[in-house]
């Protein structure tokens, strides 16, 4: 699939917004944080998965997302966490919560990021259930060239999201003869619809009982 920009200006990739608020003092410690550490772990002569900085640092945030903060719904919290900040200090968050606060980290690190969406059934098993969206990320290396689609959700038995550059291994691949798609689009901000949505709950198991079914294609 063909990855299409929707960001008038590529430095929107890098900017700083409402929910993506890498500005944070926290999310900006934790970028520090995984930086410092790669460079630590190459003077002490450690295995590294990538040996451009700039790959480890994205494969390092994308597991410090995926494994480090829970998704709300799998681990029971009620916290509906849509800011990059808000997710990093409750450790918690719903697949649209922690691609934000992944997308965040890359940018507070320089690395342009931005955001997908995926159309799936709410109920995988029930093919006549309706198509709800789920968020992940897309993030664009400089030494290859392209984007490439993370998806930090969180794994659990069944959803198994790996960090790759090659073949994308996400939570969820679509299946396309039951309606499901892997939209194309990589936003800069939240899709408005999206979060017209969330914006209405105050908890993550109300917005995950009323998730948002389409995007408007503005951010």
């Amino acid at each position: 699939m063909e990855l299409i920009t929707k960001a008038e200006n590529f430095d929107e990739y890098l900017e700083t917004s409402e929910y993506i608020n890498h500005n944070n003092v926290k999310v900006v410690i934790v970028a520090n944080y995984l930086m410092e550490k790669i460079f630590k772990d190459m003077n002490d002569g450690k295995k590294m998965g990538y040996l451009d900085p700039e790959i480890e640092f994205a494969l390092r945030a994308f597991e410090f997302v995926r494994d480090e903060i829970s998704h709300s719904n799998d681990a029971g919290r009620k916290e509906l966490c849509l800011r990059a900040s808000d997710v990093l200090d409750k450790r918690t968050g719903l697949c649209f919560g922690k691609s934000h606060l992944l997308c965040a980290l890359l940018r507070a690190s320089g690395i342009p990021a931005g955001l997908c969406y995926q159309y799936l059934r709410l109920d995988e098993n029930d093919d006549s259930s309706p198509l709800i969206l789920h968020g992940l990320n897309a993030v664009y290396f400089a030494s290859l060239g392209r984007w490439i689609r993370l998806d930090a959700r969180g794994n659990k038995e069944g959803v198994d999201a790996q960090f790759s550059l090659d073949e994308e291994k996400l939570a969820f691949q679509v299946r396309p003869g039951l309606g499901e798609t892997d939209l194309p689009f990589i936003f800069p901000r939240p899709d408005l619809g999206v979060i017209s949505v969330l914006k209405q709950f105050e908890t993550a198991q109300d917005a995950m009982a009323n998730l948002p079914t389409k995007i408007i294609g503005k951010c």
